[in-house]
């Protein structure tokens, strides 16, 4: 039988969480450059002000933990889409696998919810997005995906490819950032805009994107 956890351990989980959510509302509110670990260790309610270079060794470590217990939840959600799509599958099916488990996953969030809007402002950051980009690859199944929607567009110059594949993520990334600050703004579940509805769009548009003729010379 497994041991039930000591209690320091589960105080030490409970400091985690709370430094990582209080650490996204700010990111996303304030943006990532102007906070504080201090800060951040207040707004958490910890009275140790150090707390994030002790559970975390510093700010790019704690956007890397941000980021990936995101990213481990939207692949939970993928998991089973991917495993049912075969190698051949048309773009929108392999669009639909990139998008309908990232805005369910905002979706389970409920509102508020800062994290797309963190997100945002973790992409503006050059540095940051080359890590945290890295680090999605490694973890999930973005790399399959990805194969998958290029697989589908065989007849599209390489260089296209690449223009239209950082086009889709500059969607995905800023629409759902403009949903979630939609949605809090709304004040009620009833009014707020639907997450499920803008995943449709959104693979309606990539596909659109993907799809769309090309007037580069060959």
């Amino acid at each position: 039988m497994t041991a039930p956890p000591r209690e320091s351990d589960a105080r030490t989980v409970a400091t985690r969480r709370a430094l990582l959510d209080a650490a996204e509302r700010l990111f996303a509110e304030d943006g990532v450059g102007p906070v504080s670990g201090r800060r951040i260790a207040q707004a958490a309610g910890q009275r140790n002000t150090t707390a994030v270079s002790y559970h975390f060794g510093g700010k790019t470590d704690l956007i890397r933990a941000i980021s990936e217990r995101h990213t481990a939840a939207v692949d939970a959600l993928r998991a089973p889409l991917l495993a049912e799509l075969p190698t051949d599958a048309p773009l929108r099916a392999w669009v639909e696998c990139l998008v309908r488990p990232i805005v369910a996953h905002f979706a389970e969030l409920g509102t508020p919810s800062w994290y797309a809007r963190c997100a945002a402002q973790i992409q503006a950051d050059p540095g940051l997005r080359e890590i945290v980009n890295a680090d999605a690859v490694g973890l999930g199944q973005i790399r399959a995906v990805r194969a998958g929607m290029l697989a589908a567009v065989p007849d599209l110059p390489a260089a296209v490819l690449s223009v239209r594949s950082e086009m889709a993520r500059q969607l995905i990334v800023t629409m759902c950032a403009e949903h979630e600050r939609l949605r809090a703004e709304a004040g009620d579940a009833q009014s707020a805009p639907d997450w499920a509805e803008l995943g449709i769009d959104l693979v309606d548009v990539i596909v659109a994107v993907y799809t769309a003729p090309t007037s580069r010379p060959h």
